[in-house]
């Protein structure tokens, strides 16, 4: 099994910057996919960033050009630098761990203000 432990969010003002930390524990070896997810009020949860194990990123539309997603092996801990922040950014943000297994984060709050 996979835990994963998220840091990083907060309240940003309106073009402000964030790195949101995902840090991995336990079958860390059996880990093939990375990925953060959000949930804003109202909508489903989406894909924002993804990663493989070959460090193959991917990206939805909305955030490109403005999020990036990385990873430390060293430290098992995967990043999401949010730069040019919109108040529709606002969301719970999940880190997600795919393999043999699939986890998810608890959840860290991001709040853009408007």
């Amino acid at each position: 099994q996979v835990q994963l432990v998220e840091s990083g969010g907060g309240l940003v003002q309106i073009g402000g910057s964030l790195r949101l930390s995902c840090a991995a524990s336990g079958s860390i070896f059996s880990i093939n996919f990375m990925g953060w997810y959000r949930q804003g009020p109202g909508k489903q949860r989406e894909l924002v960033a993804g990663i493989t194990s070959h460090g193959i990123t991917n990206y939805a539309d909305s955030v490109k050009g403005r999020f990036t997603i990385s990873r430390d092996n060293a430290k098992n801990t995967v990043y999401l630098q949010m730069n040019s922040l919109k108040p529709e950014d606002t969301a719970v943000y999940y880190c997600r761990a795919t393999g043999p297994y699939n986890s998810w984060g608890q959840g860290t709050q991001v709040t853009v203000s408007s």
